[in-house]
């Protein structure tokens, strides 16, 4: 398959980046603002099929996007702000991806996004999500697009906290409580919804559990 992976060089995209190098030998390309930053040296000599692609939400078009993601099978959208321009990258930016992905003729699309986006009342006004409205806010506008304004097949993969922490392999999904998740165990999950047609169409709101990522997701209904 030939992946575009937009924002490969944040703390899951690189890491989702480790999981193609590691299992398969899928053509990746790692779409990034800034790719003359991309530490890639190793993994383009081991993997030819890495590639890099410079590419900015903010600053291109529709148009332009979709020139670049034509022929592509998946995409990834794996970019944040940080807190800055939410808007323009975490809400409309990745709309624009999608729109794009669209007139390219993608089928697959795959987002990361935030536990409980779409549930307002979970998030809004609460102090665990104090310091987070605009940015929930953001994802549940580019969640909600993505189910009622395309006709992309998509998983939209909703994890609590990040952790920088080894992964366990282990998950709970759509459960109602707030949770942590391991970075690793996300990058995994995110790896293995590609081509399992049990998370087609799919919202998984996700954190660390005691059941393993390839039964979680098997049992998807």
């Amino acid at each position: 398959m030939k992946i575009m992976i937009i924002g490969g060089t944040g703390r899951v995209g690189s890491d989702l980046v480790k999981q193609f190098k590691k299992n398969t030998d899928d053509e990746i390309t790692i779409a990034a603002r800034h790719p003359e930053e991309i530490k890639i040296v190793d993994t383009v000599e081991e993997r030819p099929k890495i590639k890099t692609l410079k590419f900015s939400i903010v600053d291109m078009t529709v148009e332009q996007m979709a020139d670049t993601m034509k022929g592509f099978d998946a995409i990834y959208f794996t970019a944040g702000s940080g807190g800055h321009n939410v808007v323009l990258v975490d809400s409309y930016g990745a709309i624009k991806t999608m729109q794009a992905a669209e007139k390219a003729g993608v089928k697959r699309y795959i987002m990361l996004s935030s536990a409980f986006a779409l549930q307002p009342d979970q998030w809004e006004g609460k102090k665990h999500y104090a310091k987070l409205q605009d940015y929930q806010a953001a994802k549940f506008m580019a969640d909600h697009w993505l189910i009622h304004d395309t006709d992309l097949n998509y998983t939209i993969l909703q994890p609590g906290s990040l952790l920088e922490t080894p992964g366990t392999g282990e998950v709970t999904f759509n459960d109602d409580q707030p949770g942590s998740n391991s970075i690793n165990d996300v990058s995994q999950v995110l790896f293995d919804v590609l081509d399992n047609k049990h998370a087609f169409d799919k919202v998984i709101i996700m954190h660390s559990g005691d059941m393993s990522i390839e039964t979680a997701l098997n049992n998807l209904k």
